[in-house]
């Protein structure tokens, strides 16, 4: 993909969202100017909950999740809380 086509779809993008940023922005002073707090207050109780949806959902990792489940390696000692080998590896 050349660089212009990139410089495009970018600017395309930040237009994209700059239009959503003004028209949410004249939403929320309209609701304001109308008095129509609890409308906001749900509105933004909707908006928090989706937002932590979306974080719950997110894989931050980075990892693509396996279907088969390896065991654990057996060849690792179990140790106490002291450092001390425990009593069932020895």
């Amino acid at each position: 993909m050349s660089s212009r086509s990139q410089a495009s779809g970018r600017r395309r993008r930040k237009t994209f969202t700059y239009v959503w940023m003004g028209l949410l922005s004249l939403g929320v002073i309209a609701l304001i100017y109308w008095e129509q707090t609890a409308l906001l207050y749900i509105l933004a109780t909707l908006g928090v909950t989706a937002l932590l949806v979306v974080v719950a959902l997110a894989d931050l990792s980075g990892e693509k999740a396996s279907d088969d489940a390896t065991p654990p390696d057996e060849s690792i000692k179990a140790k106490s809380t002291f450092g001390s080998v425990s009593s069932s590896a020895r």
